[in-house]
């Protein structure tokens, strides 16, 4: 393998290089949740800034590319050993660790640095959510609960986006940070289902590793049950606080309870060859889906 990349090359494929890195298409899982909760503070503010759009959407930006860089970072060794991954960027060569890391602090300076013009409470609040986001690659080496970490990480998408527009907590958004903790927490533990062995043999921790597939499985069909009733009880809560939510957000919530299900219909103990359509591709539709009609139905009034 390559340490170094050549030193002319398209800046288009370097950039391609690092999207792929971070996996910068998977920020549709929590960006439409984002939307949710900043929709959800305009409503309660009587008013929406662009402004303060566009610096949820760059902090959510800047705060995943951080965590995902951070990830391949610290996990190359790993990935490496493992044929599944051995073809990522940086074991691959493609990137070198130091231009990874490099990437990690120049985004995590940038979110903090954008929190700076959204409000003090957010500002004040980004070393936590950093400590989160990045700390969750840490955790898969001595605690089952990595997959729940990672869910806290995008859990804090709606009351972050809450609290740039109200600099405030409520509860609602924070009934939707349970929804998506829950959430990716189990879609998370779906897609461990391919290295359970290879974790075993590393000593890693994950939730197929020490339980099974069988029962992994278990676990996380249970934890999107719980995930899909919170988000219809959230939708409720919502048509009372807001009267003039209609039947818009309720087709949002059944298409996303409806593929939550879906899922876990593609995914069988012995038969993992769907994995990738139940993580992303159901995943991704479940929560574009309902972040549109929410942020469509508070747009109508």
């Amino acid at each position: 393998m390559k340490d170094q990349i050549t030193a002319v090359e398209n800046p288009a494929a370097k950039i391609g290089r690092y999207l792929s890195m971070i996996k910068f298409s998977h920020t549709i899982f929590a960006m439409p949740f984002a939307l949710v909760g900043f929709t959800l503070a305009s409503l309660e503010a009587g008013q929406m800034t662009w402004r303060l759009l566009v610096l949820v959407v760059l902090c959510m930006i800047f705060a995943r590319s951080a965590a995902m860089a951070f990830n391949r970072y610290l996990d190359r060794d790993i990935d490496g050993r493992n044929p599944r991954t051995a073809g990522r960027e940086i074991p691959a060569g493609l990137i070198s660790a130091r231009s990874a890391l490099i990437f990690v602090v120049a985004n995590s300076l940038l979110f903090v640095f954008t929190t700076w013009f959204i409000n003090p409470l957010c500002f004040m609040l980004s070393p936590v959510a950093l400590l989160v986001v990045l700390g969750y690659s840490y955790t898969k080496r001595f605690t089952y609960l990595c997959h729940f970490v990672l869910g806290l990480g995008l859990a804090l998408a709606p009351i972050g986006a809450y609290l740039a527009v109200t600099g405030a907590f409520a509860w609602l958004p924070l009934v939707y940070s349970a929804v998506v903790l829950l959430w990716v927490s189990g879609f998370d533990i779906i897609y461990a289902l391919q290295d359970d062995e290879f974790d075993r043999s590393q000593s890693l921790w994950s939730a197929p590793a020490r339980l099974g597939r069988k029962r992994a499985l278990a676990l996380s069909n249970g934890l999107h049950l719980f995930s899909g009733l919170l988000l219809l009880g959230a939708v409720y809560w919502q048509g009372v606080a807001w009267p003039d939510f209609g039947w818009i957000q309720w087709v949002g919530a059944a298409v996303f309870v409806a593929l939550l299900a879906y899922q876990h219909t593609l995914v069988k103990v012995d038969d993992l060859n769907r994995v990738n359509l139940a993580f992303f591709t159901t995943n991704g539709l479940a929560s574009l889906t309902f972040g549109v009609m929410i942020v469509i139905d508070g747009l109508m009034w």
